[in-house]
C-alpha cells in the first residue's frame, strides 16, 4: 500500500531508463524476429527450415526443433512490447498521480491542512491556524477524499503493472504469445481471467457458504472491476440470466437462514450489492451479441419465478423481477434495457393480485438506509441514475402515457389507487418508499442528472423543460395528491433547478433568462403555480431548497442588471432591480404560507425540521447561481460570494428558534418572516450594487427600493395563499 510520503518522494528515473532500454530490446527483438534490420532473421531460418530436404529422422524432430525455436522470436518480440507496453503505461499513470498529489498536497498546505501518510488531512498546529486561519471541515473533508482517491488510484496502477509484468515472466522455457496493448489492456486481460474464476466458483453453488473472507475478497474484485466493461460482460453472460438472479437469490437470502444474516456479513453484502449493481450497469451498456442475450434472457426470466434452492422455505422462490430489482439501485444501466425492462416489468404487475409480488424490504437488500421494498421501487432508483432512460419512460418514449397514468397518476387501476385501496392492511412504509423512489425517477428526468450526483447542472432541453410545466400542471391542480408525501422532496429540487423560470413564468410580460429552454411556467394559470409551490413548500427539506435557490437566484439577476446595464440610466438600472426581484418575494410569501401550515396549522413538522431543511439544502445557493445564462459568465469570485451570501442571507433570515417555549403564535410569526424577507432583499440587493462600484448611498436607495417592492409582492403571494399582512 503506497502512503503519500511515498507518491511525493516517487523517482521515475529509474523506470523512465527501463523504458528506454525496453524500446532497444524491443526493436532489436524485431530485427533478429523478423529481419527489418536486412540481416538474417529467424522468418528467414523457419522460411529456409520449412523449404530443406529433411532426411531420417531430422524430418521429423530436427525441422520441428528449428521450425518451433524460429517461433519462438515471433513470441519474444511481442513479449518485449508487451513489457515496453505496461512500462510506458505505468511511467506515465505514476507521473500523473504523483502530479496530482503535489496539487493536493499544495492546496492543502495554503488551507493549514497536513496530509497524513495514509492519505487523512487534519489541521496544521493551533499556532499556525490562529495565525493563518484554521481550515473548515469541509476544507479536510475535500482534502482526504482527493488524496484518499489518488493513492487508491496509485496502488491500482502498482498492481495492475506488476500482475502483468509477472504474468509476461511466468513461462520458464517459453515466451508468452499474449499480446499487452496497455496498461488499460492489461487490466481488461486480468478482468476476463477474474470473472471466469468468480463465475466457475459460483456455478459450483453453496454460495451461501461462502465465508466472510472470501466474500470479502469477491467484493474486493467487484470494486476493483465495477467501471471496467471487459470484467462486466465477461462475469455476466459466463453466469447467464437466471444464473445472474440464483446467484444473488441465495447469496442475499440465504435459504437456511430465512434470510437472516448477522451485522457484519450485512456490511459486506450491502457492499457487495452495490458493487454488483455497478458491474451488472456496466455490462448493460456494452454492445455485443453475448450481453444482447443475457438481457433478452434477464427480462424474460423477471416474469419467472425462481426454482427454489434445497432447504428453502415455503414462499423462497420469487419473481426474477424481485431480485434483478434489488440489483439495480446503483449505476447507470442501458437506456434501452431500461425502456425493455421497465415495461415488462409493469406488465409482470398489472398482472397479479395487487402487491402480490412485493417481498419483504429486507429480503434481497442490505444497502443502508431506507431500501426500496418492491421490485418497481428499485427500477425507479434505476431511473434515478439514467436521466435519458428516465425521461423517456415517463415522457418522451411511445409508452411514455401509459407508464405515466400507472406510476404517476391516480386514476383507477393506477398503483397510487392500489396503494389508497390496500393502506389499511399496508401501512404507509411502501407507499413511502415507493414515493421517494418515484421521485428520484423523476427528478432524474426533470434534471438531466442522475438525482444523486454531484455534476454541474446541464441547460435544460426542450423535452425536460416541457416535462417540468407538465408535472407542475399535474401537481399544482390536484395538490392534495402531494400533501404529506415523500415526493415534495424531489418536487423541491425540480424547483430549485428551475428556479429561473419559475421567477420568469412569475414575473408577467418582463422576461428573464433560463438555463436552456424555458419550462414556460407562465403560460399556466397562476393558481396552478403557488397551489404547486404551497404544497411543495410544506415539506423542510423542499422548502430549504427553494429558498436558497431563491435568495441566489434574484441576487443574480440583480447582480446581472448591475454587470449589464447596456446603457439603462440610473432610474432604469433601479426600476430593473425592483422588477427582478418581485417573483422571488412572491415565492418567499408563498413559502412562509406554506412552513405555517406544516408547522401551526397541520402540526405535520416543526420548525426546528425547517430549520434543518435550510441547512442541508445549502447546496442549491451555489448550483442555482452556477447555471449562469447565455452571455453571461458566472465563474470564480462571482459564484462564490452570490451562492455565500445567499446561504448566509437564508440561515439568518429564515431559520427560527425552535427551542421550548420560543414557537410564535402563527400571524407573529408570519409578520416577522414578512421583515425578514424584506432584509434578505435589501441585503442582496445592497451586496451587487457594492460589488459593481456603487457608493453606499447609491446602493443603500435602490436596495431600499427594491425591499419595498418586495414586501409588496410578498403580501399578493400572502393573499394568493389565503393569507394578509
Amino acid at each position: 500500500m503506497l502512503t503519500v510520503p511515498d507518491l511525493l518522494g516517487l523517482r521515475l528515473g529509474k523506470l523512465a531508463s527501463a523504458v528506454d532500454d525496453w524500446e532497444v530490446m524491443a526493436r532489436r527483438l524485431g530485427e533478429l524476429a523478423g529481419g527489418e534490420g536486412g540481416g538474417d532473421s529467424a522468418a528467414l531460418l523457419k522460411r529456409r527450415a520449412e523449404l530443406a530436404d529433411w532426411k531420417g529422422v531430422n524430418a521429423t524432430v530436427g525441422k520441428a526443433f528449428v521450425v518451433r525455436t524460429a517461433s519462438e522470436f515471433d513470441d519474444a518480440v511481442t513479449s518485449a512490447r508487451s513489457v515496453l507496453a505496461v512500462l510506458q503505461g505505468a511511467h506515465k499513470a505514476f507521473a500523473h498521480h504523483k502530479e496530482e498529489m503535489e496539487r493536493v498536497a499544495d492546496s492543502a498546505a495554503k488551507r493549514n491542512i497536513r496530509i497524513t501518510p495514509g492519505g487523512g488531512a487534519e489541521a496544521r498546529s493551533p499556532g499556525n491556524a490562529a495565525k493563518d486561519g484554521a481550515p473548515t471541515q469541509m476544507d479536510l473533508i475535500v482534502t482526504m477524499r482527493d488524496a484518499t482517491h489518488i493513492l487508491q488510484e496509485a496502488d491500482e496502477t502498482d498492481r495492475i503493472a506488476e500482475r502483468a509484468l509477472r504474468a509476461l515472466a511466468r513461462g520458464k522455457h517459453d515466451f508468452s504469445d499474449v499480446r499487452v496493448h496497455s496498461l488499460d489492456h492489461a487490466k481488461d486481460l486480468q478482468g476476463r481471467a477474474d470473472a471466469d474464476r468468480w463465475a466457475k466458483d459460483i456455478a459450483k453453488g453453496d454460495v451461501a457458504d461462502w465465508s466472510d473472507a472470501k466474500l470479502a475478497r469477491f467484493n474486493e474484485d467487484l470494486d476493483r472491476y465495477r467501471d471496467t466493461p471487459a470484467f462486466a460482460e465477461r462475469f455476466a453472460t459466463e453466469l447467464g440470466a437466471e444464473g445472474t438472479l440464483r446467484f444473488w437469490r441465495d447469496l442475499a437470502h440465504p435459504a437456511d437462514t430465512s434470510g437472516v444474516v448477522d451485522r457484519e456479513r450485512a456490511e459486506i453484502l450491502g457492499c457487495v450489492q452495490e458493487n454488483l449493481s455497478l458491474t451488472l450497469a456496466a455490462a448493460t451498456r456494452v454492445d455485443s451479441p453475448a450481453t444482447d442475450a443475457w438481457k433478452k434472457d434477464l427480462i424474460e426470466a423477471g416474469g419467472q419465478r425462481l426454482p427454489a434452492a434445497p432447504g428453502a422455505a415455503a414462499g423462497a422462490s420469487p419473481y426474477g423481477f424481485d431480485v434483478m430489482s434489488s440489483l439495480m439501485l446503483k449505476g447507470k444501466f442501458d437506456t434501452k434495457f431500461l425502456q425493455d425492462y421497465g415495461g415488462a416489468l409493469l406488465e409482470h404487475e398489472k398482472g397479479l393480485s395487487p402487491f402480490e409480488s412485493r417481498p419483504p424490504a429486507s429480503r434481497f437488500n442490505h444497502l443502508p438506509g431506507d431500501v426500496p421494498g418492491d421490485a418497481v421501487s428499485g427500477f425507479m432508483e434505476s431511473l434515478g441514475h439514467n436521466p435519458e432512460a428516465s425521461l423517456q419512460f415517463f415522457h418522451s418514449g411511445p409508452d411514455a402515457q401509459n407508464h405515466w397514468d400507472y406510476l404517476v397518476g391516480h386514476g383507477e387501476g393506477s398503483r397510487n389507487s392500489l396503494y389508497d385501496a390496500a393502506a389499511p392492511l399496508l401501512g404507509s412504509d411502501l407507499r413511502d418508499q415507493y414515493e421517494t423512489s418515484l421521485g428520484h425517477a423523476l427528478e432524474s428526468a426533470a434534471t438531466q442528472t442522475p438525482y444523486d450526483a454531484e455534476a454541474s447542472p446541464r441547460p435544460h432541453s426542450d423535452a425536460s423543460a416541457s416535462f417540468v410545466n407538465r408535472l407542475v400542471d399535474y401537481y399544482g391542480s390536484n395538490p392534495q395528491y402531494l400533501e404529506d408525501s415523500q415526493l415534495r422532496g424531489s418536487m423541491g429540487n425540480i424547483t430549485a433547478e428551475y428556479m429561473r423560470d419559475f421567477q420568469d413564468g412569475m414575473n408577467g410580460a418582463r422576461e428573464l433568462k433560463t438555463y436552456g429552454s424555458n419550462a414556460n411556467i407562465g403560460n399556466l394559470p397562476m393558481s396552478t403555480v403557488r397551489d404547486f409551490l404551497g404544497t411543495v413548500g410544506t415539506g423542510p427539506g423542499a422548502y430549504g431548497a427553494i429558498l436558497n435557490a431563491q435568495q441566489s437566484t434574484t441576487t443574480q439577476l440583480v447582480h446581472e442588471t448591475f454587470q449589464n446595464p447596456d446603457g439603462l440610466s440610473a432610474t432604469k438600472v433601479d426600476e430593473d432591480v425592483v422588477n427582478k426581484v418581485a417573483p422571488g418575494a412572491e415565492i418567499a410569501g408563498i413559502m412562509a404560507e406554506a412552513r405555517t401550515q406544516a408547522v401551526y396549522d397541520n402540526r405535520i413538522a416543526a420548525n426546528e425540521e425547517f430549520n434543518n431543511g435550510i441547512d442541508t439544502a445549502g447546496k442549491w445557493a451555489e448550483r442555482a447561481v452556477t447555471f449562469g445564462v447565455s452571455g453571461i459568465p458566472y465563474v470564480g469570485e462571482a459564484v462564490g460570494w452570490i451562492a455565500e451570501d445567499a446561504r448566509e442571507s437564508v440561515v439568518e433570515k429564515y431559520s427560527r428558534d425552535s427551542s421550548e417555549g420560543a414557537e410564535k403564535e402563527r400571524q407573529d410569526f408570519l409578520d416577522d418572516q414578512f421583515e425578514q424577507s424584506g432584509d434578505a432583499t435589501y441585503d442582496a440587493v445592497y451586496s451587487a450594487a457594492r460589488q459593481q462600484g456603487e457608493s453606499h448611498a447609491e446602493a443603500a436607495v435602490v436596495a431600499d427600493a427594491a425591499c419595498q417592492s418586495v414586501k409588496l409582492h410578498y403580501r399578493t403571494a400572502r393573499q394568493g395563499e389565503g393569507g394578509a399582512n
